[in-house]
């Protein structure tokens, strides 16, 4: 790992903080609750060893959620449904909960390995006629959160 990688990479605190500040919540519980269920139900969906790679430039608290606290990878559902399960498990809207997913997933491709995101993008069908996953993937592909947001 070069110098600047070792830079980049975020704690647990930093990067529960970060989340935190980029949705507006007040409390880190609610915070951790979006990034469980969103990481946990991203688990679900994509192979094991997709998750591990994934999780792997992840602080540890974090990865848990992609990988430890997955019993079953690999499951079978589209958009929509990630998005229900997101809210259910955090007790979001669908509007919100995707929004919450959208931010998560932002800070997840800035810290971790191009080709690690990229997998992850191969396992999740874009197109309109499939799955449509590519609403997940709606603010890194406007440049991201900061560059949305103008900070």
């Amino acid at each position: 790992m070069s110098p600047l990688e070792h830079v980049l990479r975020m704690d647990f605190d930093e990067f529960t903080g970060t989340i935190q500040h980029r949705l507006e919540f007040s409390g880190t519980g609610e915070t951790v609750r979006a990034i469980r269920a969103t990481l946990s139900t991203l688990g679900r969906r994509i192979p094991a060893g997709a998750a591990e790679d994934l999780a792997a430039s992840l602080p540890m608290e974090i990865r848990w959620y992609l990988t430890g606290a997955v019993h079953e990878h690999g499951q079978r559902f589209d958009w929509r449904e990630f998005v229900d399960r997101v809210g259910d498990l955090e007790n979001a809207d669908h509007a919100d909960a995707a929004y919450h997913a959208q931010v998560i997933v932002d800070l997840v491709h800035a810290q971790v390995p191009g080709s690690d995101f990229q997998q992850l993008r191969d396992q999740l069908p874009e197109s309109e006629d499939d799955e449509n996953w590519g609403k997940l993937f709606e603010l890194i592909d406007a440049g991201g959160w900061e560059e949305t947001r103008g900070e």
